[in-house]
Order: C-alpha cells, then structure tokens, then sequence
C-alpha cells in the first residue's frame, strides 16, 4: 500500500519535455490524417471554391497617388535686405521667425491628414454647379443613404445632404460628416515619406469610386497648400496690407497738399509785395509737402522690403506626379482566393479531426 505523500508526490509531478516524444507525436497525428487524405483533398477543394466566390464578391477600390515637393521659403531675409531694412529701423527677422515653426519639415503629413484640412476638402463642390458636394459623393459610392433613412433622427426618412455651408447643419449631419471625416483618415487615406533623406511627399486615397479617390486626393492638397501658405506668410502679409494701407493715405494727402502748396504759389503772383507775411502761407503749404514727401518716400522704402520678404518667405507645393484616370484597381486574385480558401477550409477540418481523436 502507498503512503497518502507518496500519492501526493506522484501526482504532483510533471512529465518531463522530450523532442523525441513530441516528434513521435506529430508523426502519428500525420499518419491518422493520411488515412483522410482525400476527405482533406475534398475539403480542400471546396475551400477554394469558396475562396473563388470571395475573390469575385471582394469589393473593387481604386487607389490614387499623388507626389509632391514642399519648397521653403528662404528663412533671415538675405544679406543685402537685411542691411537695407537694419538702416530703416526695420526687423526683417522678427517678421520671418524662420522655419522651425509647427508647419515646418515632416509636420506637413500631420496638415493633409488633420480633420480640418479633411473636411475642408469633402466640402468643395463635385462640379460648377456648387450643389452637390464630395462628401455627397462619398455617401452616395458607399451606398450610406439609405442606412440613415433608417436611424432614430431622422424620423421623415429624409435624404441627408452635405452642403458647403455647414452653419445650417443638424446634429445629425455634424455627426454623419464627423463618420465619414474618420473612416476616411483611418482607412482611406495615407501620407508617406517615401525616402526620408529625399523632400518628397507621396498622399494616397483608397476609395470604391474612382473619380472620387482622384479628386479627394488634388482638392486635399490645392486645400493643404492653401492653408500652409497663408500661415507661414502670415505675419510678412499684415504687414504689407499694414505699410500700403499707410502708403496710400499719406499718398491722397501728398496729393491734397501738393494742390494747396500750388494754390498759394498762384496767390504770391498777385499778392502786394508791401505786406511782409504773405509769403508765409506758401511757405508752410511747400514745408508740409516736403514733410510728407520724406515720409511717403520711406514708407514705400518699407513696403518694398517687405514686399520681398513676403515673395522669399512663401513657400511653395511643386507637384511632381498627379493620378491620372484609369487608376489603380485594387481587387482580390483568384489564386490568392483559391490558396486562402483550401488552406484555411483544410487546416480547419485537419484540427476537427484531431480534436476527435483525442477526445
């Protein structure tokens, strides 16, 4: 008779690992299924059938691909302006603050994919007409009309269009839009470097439409390089508009006091030379236009600079590749059909068989 520790001993131990064992294993699991060899074959065979069917029912998406180039603009303003604008009391480089703003190098794969840029673009018109817009387009080539007919806020069953003026919009359409603003950027769209010690970008959209994946793709970047210039310019642009601004109200008054000086020129023509001060009025008239004479001259000195400083500083999207119709058809093989579908349908049915085995 065993002791109750010698039982608790036996039971507590664990059979050792052996490559040997488990080899033995595997090669009496391979001789069982040989003897099902051609149930496995039959299986098989109608796993690629079925893989078939789903290469011919596996949704088509076009992929459109568009490669650019962002120039930047030259950052310190150049020696010879610089020097120029230093004389003037003027600060070329608190105006340009360089390149390494938030828009600066690889920040511009954040731009094209942020919801901003993203939604800006889904609500550009499809054609002139201005109506239809392409975030219509996107619910009408993914079929989603008729889903939302169906949901709890939309009781009328009403068609839900997207117009560019998004004041008017329900809660329901903000919420559609914000559906499709995120299925988009998450599955649809991408933006690469393609080789990171070369300065190009590539931007890809997968979409089921193909002219809807080429105009997402050129209107997503005609939006972005609209953004991007604006804001890099930004700060050299109000001060342009601020100097012409100035530039044309000292202007009408040079004009003004240019008539008035000339006016009182004619005066002294006919004026009694026995009265010591009627020369005094001309004289002030000519002094208040050489004033504003100096003054208008360097403020077009200024605008001038900064003029340049905006024509160095903006930079610039060069396109180097545009997709271009028939794009790219993205659709299942019927060999990969066929491989996925027999392999998966036979490993299923080989595990079915030593799941009963065993058990």
């Amino acid at each position: 008779m065993q002791s109750a520790e010698d039982k608790t001993k036996y039971i507590d131990r664990e059979e050792e690992f052996s490559f040997t064992n488990m080899i033995n294993s595997r090669k009496k699991d391979f001789a069982y299924l040989w003897k099902y060899k051609i149930s496995i074959l039959i299986i098989g065979l109608i796993g690629g059938a079925m893989g078939i069917a789903l290469a011919y029912f596996w949704p088509v998406t076009y992929t459109a691909k568009l490669t650019f180039v962002v120039e930047e603009g030259k950052s310190g303003g150049g020696g010879i302006l610089s020097s120029l604008a230093g004389q003037m009391g003027f600060d070329i480089g608190g105006l340009t603050g360089g390149t390494s703003g938030v828009l600066a190098g690889d920040n511009v794969l954040q731009l094209l994919t942020s919801q901003k840029m993203v939604k800006q673009t889904l609500l550009t018109p499809l054609d002139s007409n201005g109506k239809y817009t392409l975030a219509d387009k996107y619910a009408d080539a993914y079929k989603l009309r008729e889903d939302w007919k169906d949901l709890k806020d939309n009781p009328k069953r009403e068609a839900i269009m997207f117009p560019a003026d998004t004041k008017k919009y329900s809660r329901l359409q903000d919420s559609l839009l914000q559906e499709i603003i995120t299925k988009l950027t998450e599955k649809e769209l991408a933006v690469s470097k393609p080789d990171k010690k070369l300065g190009f970008f590539a931007l890809t959209t997968t979409m089921k439409n193909e002219q809807l994946a080429t105009l997402v793709c050129k209107r997503l970047i005609d939006e972005a390089t609209l953004f991007y210039t604006q804001t890099k310019t930004k700060r050299l642009r109000i001060n342009v508009d601020r100097f012409q601004s100035r530039a044309d109200s000292i202007g009408k008054l040079l004009n003004r006091k240019t008539y008035a000086a000339a006016g009182a020129n004619a005066i002294m023509l006919d004026a009694n030379p026995a009265y010591a001060t009627i020369g005094v009025g001309a004289e002030l008239q000519e002094r208040d236009k050489r004033v504003l004479q100096t003054i208008y001259s360097e403020i077009i000195k200024n605008l001038e600079v900064s003029r340049s400083m905006l024509m160095q500083e903006t930079p610039t999207f060069q396109i180097v590749d545009e997709p271009e119709m028939p794009l790219k058809k993205n659709r299942m093989r019927y060999a990969t059909g066929i491989a996925i579908g027999g392999l998966l349908f036979g490993a299923l049915y080989c595990l079915l068989l030593l799941i009963r085995r065993k058990a």
